[in-house]
């Protein structure tokens, strides 16, 4: 049989082979876009998952002017049209700087540099021109996806960013190919491989890197998400307004076991001054900061009871104002990197500065009463005082009061028990109040929350004469299963009342627990009423179980959820120095210095390095299987002297082996013609789908190896 020409040829054999049920290869064409359109738009859904996290935090005016812009670009790609010329662009991006400038008063900083980065991005992908422009794309994209940790530092940004770096590298990748180009599905998996590559040495750089106190940049924005949190002041309805955020205030590891939740109250700020509506610190919460030295050395020399003290390690959302919150009553200032904390005379955690950043502090406090207090005549002096001209009714129904019980710890009980016997309820949505807020409340509304009852007992007792002061924090907590931590919300916000009642001293009341005692022995969450959607459901025939198991699994994966983001506040974001210190102590690295630790880290970083990339060399002298088996063919020929020559390809090695003087026998030259005629659609067909990045299917290779044995 003589070799035919090659075009001939090539087109018999693909026929014969696709009319074989061995040899058949799928002929199925689907339509898809023309590469450079693929690739174009595959850019662009990179560039859109890097812009998309900023839309939240940009100006509204620049997220619509960078949509348009994406969505003019992907217009212009599937149309086919031509990019807008420089002319048009170059105007139109100097009128958004000067906006910027308009807007953020300034080129630089943070917010300013972002938003012009976000700009420059999508003006950008209209001026793509040449190959260079493509790699500005993909450079300015990747800076700016590191901004986003300007803003947002928590594990759904960490994923996002993972999930658009693999899809950034993918894009990169994809115009790296000439020729054929592998599927999307196995570009995304080499582009997530070579993520997959980085990430010993990024944890390696993370773990041994010197670190420096706080964030590289400053604070990002989530940061401050915990703003919503206790003000400084109270009034009807402040308190109220937080019942309803699920949002976390901080989160508590205990050394032992948990108190219970009768006696978990979490004192914050300590409120005086009284204006007839709403509650300060006043003067006298300013004069106890400065006492504190004389309480710091009671507290340190007073025996501990070991009964009594509970160890705490509080991670403390940020919430704007300078006190910490601790189990009543805290001993000791905690200690907090780079910023000075004091324990105040009425017991309040106060730091030189507001808490505007994620911070953790251990603490001790002493659940039992304090021993004998002293206080100055005139702070007790301020403690009952009253504005004039406010609450008569409240005056003289104290006065009545004073008149019955001629004991302070007597008349305090009688209080409580009016809360008790009289028609009182515990309520979010209480009524408005009017001038004389203590007076509407006690004798007309008598619905209101912790702060409506803190505000009456107090003004109650300082109209009989006894002092008395404002507490504000949180009351409750709840242990989540999965990581034994206890998680206090903003609906924990409490109120409640203390009075000076010699010789005890200052004295905790709760008038809450006098009305709604379930609201101190468990959570508010569970006391609130369910939404109609779940009374419906759960009212249904048969629809109890199902609810309630709903209910369960929601719970058990908010408890997984909230875990999760404990660890990675804990062991992620908050990697002081100190801790990376205390990592190095316990992997055996005593007086570490940042030279040392530097060395250490470029000697480990290199055996990471070493350890991927040597198998990836070794690896690139490994020959494919479809290579290696039309180099046994080669090897095979050339035993019969017919050496392949360097310039010849396979088709045209494969008419000189055929040609009509060639020594091979002719049932040899018809397996080496199908051999070639295989090899060849296998290796550089695209209408097969079998490209030199995918492997050959396994039935075609058998029979390659099976015409190879038949060469010989």
């Amino acid at each position: 049989m003589t070799f035919a020409p090659k075009t001939a040829t090539l087109q018999q054999l693909r026929t014969e082979l696709e009319n074989k049920p061995l040899f058949r290869i799928s002929s199925t064409y689907v339509k898809t876009l023309p590469r450079d359109k693929s690739d174009t738009l595959l850019l662009l859904g990179a560039c859109a998952m890097v812009l998309l996290p900023h839309f939240l935090h940009l100006s509204w005016w620049i997220s619509l002017i960078c949509g348009g812009l994406m969505l003019w670009r992907a217009w212009i790609t599937l149309r086919g049209q031509r990019l807008p010329p420089l002319w048009l662009l170059m105007p139109l991006a100097a009128l958004t700087m000067g906006a910027v400038y308009l807007d953020y008063r300034t080129w630089f900083g943070r917010d300013a540099g972002v938003a012009m980065l976000a700009l420059l991005l999508t003006f950008k992908l209209l001026e793509m021109r040449a190959r260079r422009d493509l790699f500005v794309v993909l450079l300015l994209s990747f800076f700016l996806l590191l901004t986003t940790f300007f803003y947002s530092q928590s594990i759904l940004s960490l994923l996002w960013m993972i999930a658009t770096l693999v899809l950034l590298l993918t894009a990169q990748l994809s115009f790296q190919y000439t020729g054929s180009v592998p599927p999307l599905r196995q570009r995304l998996r080499l582009g997530g491989l070579i993520l997959a590559m980085a990430l010993p040495l990024t944890l390696i750089l993370f773990l041994l890197f010197p670190r420096i106190q706080g964030p590289l940049w400053g604070l990002p924005g989530d940061a401050h998400g915990g703003r919503t949190g206790l003000s400084d002041s109270m009034a009807p309805g402040n308190i109220s307004q937080l019942a309803m955020s699920d949002d976390i205030a901080f989160r508590v590891k205990f050394a032992d076991i948990a108190p219970a939740p009768a006696k978990r109250y979490w004192r914050g700020a300590v409120l005086n001054d009284f204006d007839g509506r709403t509650w300060t610190q006043g003067q006298i919460g300013r004069a106890n900061i400065e006492t504190t030295e004389h309480l710091q050395q009671v507290a340190m020399a007073a025996p501990l009871n070991p009964d009594a003290e509970v160890r705490q390690q509080i991670t403390m959302e940020p919430n704007g104002q300078r006190w910490l919150f601790a189990l009543e009553t805290p001993q000791l200032a905690p200690t907090l990197e780079g910023i000075p904390v004091r324990l105040t005379a009425d017991h309040q955690l106060r730091a030189a500065r507001a808490i505007g950043e994620r911070v953790r502090y251990d603490v001790v406090s002493n659940l039992r009463p304090l021993p004998t207090q002293q206080a100055t005549v005139s702070s007790l002096q301020q403690a009952r005082m009253l504005p004039p001209g406010f609450n008569p009714r409240t005056r003289e129904f104290a006065a009545s009061l004073r008149q019955q019980w001629a004991d302070d710890a007597a008349l305090v009980n009688a209080v409580l028990a009016f809360f008790r016997r009289e028609n009182f309820s515990y309520t979010l949505e209480p009524p408005l109040l009017g001038k004389d807020s203590v007076d509407d409340f006690l004798f007309s509304s008598r619905a209101g929350f912790c702060e409506h009852y803190a505000s009456s007992f107090v003004v109650l007792m300082r109209a009989a004469g006894i002092p008395a002061r404002v507490v504000t924090g949180y009351q409750g907590g709840e242990i989540n299963p999965v990581d034994g931590m206890m998680t206090v919300r903003q609906s924990d916000a409490h109120a409640w009342a203390e009075v000076w009642l010699p010789p005890r001293g200052w004295v905790r009341v709760d008038p809450t627990a006098a009305v709604a005692p379930s609201r101190i022995e468990t959570q508010l969450g569970n006391l609130m009423p369910r939404s109609f959607f779940g009374d419906l459901l759960g009212a249904a025939p048969g629809r109890e179980n199902w609810w309630s198991t709903l209910n369960s699994s929601v719970a058990l994966l908010r408890a997984n959820w909230e875990a999760l983001g404990n660890g990675w506040n804990q062991w992620v974001l908050n990697y002081t120095p100190a801790r990376q210190m205390g990592l190095m102590q316990w992997l055996g690295f005593d007086q570490l210095d940042w030279r040392t630790l530097s060395i250490l880290m470029l000697t480990i970083g290199t055996v990471a390095v070493a350890s991927v990339t040597l198998p990836l060399l070794l690896a690139r002298n490994k020959k494919k299987p479809l290579d290696a088996v039309y180099s046994s063919l080669c090897a095979q020929m050339a035993r019969r002297g017919l050496d392949r020559k360097a310039h010849e390809g396979p088709s045209t090695y494969g008419q000189r082996l055929c040609a009509s003087n060639s020594p091979l026998a002719p049932p040899v030259k018809i397996a080496v013609q199908r051999f070639i005629a295989l090899y060849e659609t296998l290796q550089y067909g695209a209408e097969s789908g079998n490209g030199p990045h995918n492997k050959p299917p396994a039935h075609l290779m058998a029979q390659l190896k099976l015409l190879l044995s038949q060469c010989r």
